[in-house]
């Protein structure tokens, strides 16, 4: 006991007469200090007494479906922060393939009665995904909010970068660079914010994109690098990716079969993660608005956790297109 009072104390800055009293139920401590304790309690893995276990703790799920993607990272590192200056602690949940599941680590969270739980990016982005774990969530009324265009009866709020803006920009782009074989390297077919991709696409080219200009592919270098391969064979020579590392793919791709990126092959990405701009070429790419997108996130969760209705419709964040060198005038033979 002697040690979990000195150990907490030092967590939080305080006298382990503080801790004491905050465990112990007893008047005289602020209400800051309070949550500060209980939350240091739970990150030191300490259980709290009994009288305290009905509370929630000042922990918030940080759901992410991979590290080796820049953006999340970012991600966690802008919504981490602004947790923090609320006085939460963010529980990072990074799936690995062959490790534990986003429904595991759900039920992990639920254990340690965190206060929230943010996902970005993950399974509610998929049609044909389970989606049983945030049914379990929403019937606990755990506060959650969803980063990137969330499958429509799931009902939690939502936060994202406008697809449709994010295409027709690229689209403009390499419309008026010359390009007229424009093909799309998108992410699996019940994948939601690739199919607003697609849509946006559509209706860019006045419903004239052929079905053999749209390929599908895992998330990774490796599958922007097999899509790609198969649109160039097929004429394509200006690339709309998904994500920053399926662009670097098509690049990959293009320079295996001889081609020179942006001479030959124009290429634009979605994400303008970390060092696109430090690739050869630097990658031309849209922009999501990380900062803003992560302050709303934990404005809507903070909201939720003080006991406030939330509007469950998606908010929509503009994009950015960012002209770097990977894009250029098309071939003229």
């Amino acid at each position: 006991m002697t040690r979990r009072l000195a150990e907490v104390a030092k967590k939080v800055g305080v006298s382990e007469a503080t801790v004491s009293r905050v465990l112990n139920g007893k008047p005289g401590v602020s209400e800051a200090t309070r949550q500060s304790v209980l939350s240091a309690l739970d990150v030191l893995g300490y259980e709290r007494p009994t009288q305290l276990r009905g509370e929630r703790a000042r922990l918030v799920g940080l759901v992410l479906p991979e590290l080796q993607n820049p953006i999340f990272p970012a991600f966690a590192e802008v919504i981490g922060g602004a947790l923090a200056q609320l006085g939460l602690t963010p529980v990072l949940c990074t799936q690995t393939k062959g490790g534990v599941s986003e429904a595991d680590y759900v039920e992990l969270l639920l254990q340690q009665q965190v206060s929230g739980v943010v996902f970005a990016g993950g399974l509610f982005a998929q049609q044909d995904a389970p989606h049983d774990h945030y049914r379990r969530l929403a019937a606990r009324n755990i506060p959650v909010v969803l980063v990137n265009a969330a499958i429509d009866h799931l009902g939690f709020p939502g936060v994202s970068c406008d697809d449709a803006v994010a295409v027709q920009q690229a689209w403009r782009h390499l419309a008026s660079l010359g390009h007229e074989r424009i093909g799309l390297v998108l992410g699996p077919g019940d994948h939601v914010p690739s199919a607003r991709k697609l849509a946006a696409a559509r209706e860019a080219a006045g419903g004239a994109l052929p079905d053999e200009h749209v390929a599908r592919a895992m998330f990774s270098i490796e599958g922007g690098h097999a899509a790609a391969a198969k649109l160039i064979d097929r004429g394509v020579t200006g690339f709309i990716c998904a994500s920053d590392p399926l662009a670097l793919g098509v690049v990959r791709a293009a320079r295996r079969k001889g081609l020179d990126v942006p001479s030959r092959i124009s290429v634009v990405g979605y994400d303008d993660s970390a060092l696109m701009n430090c690739t050869e070429p630097p990658l031309t790419t849209v922009r999501q608005p990380i900062e803003s997108m992560g302050r709303a996130v934990v404005e809507l969760l903070n909201a939720q956790i003080g006991g406030s209705a939330v509007p469950t419709e998606e908010l929509l964040f503009e994009p950015e297109l960012v002209v770097r060198g990977s894009t250029a005038q098309a071939p003229r033979d």
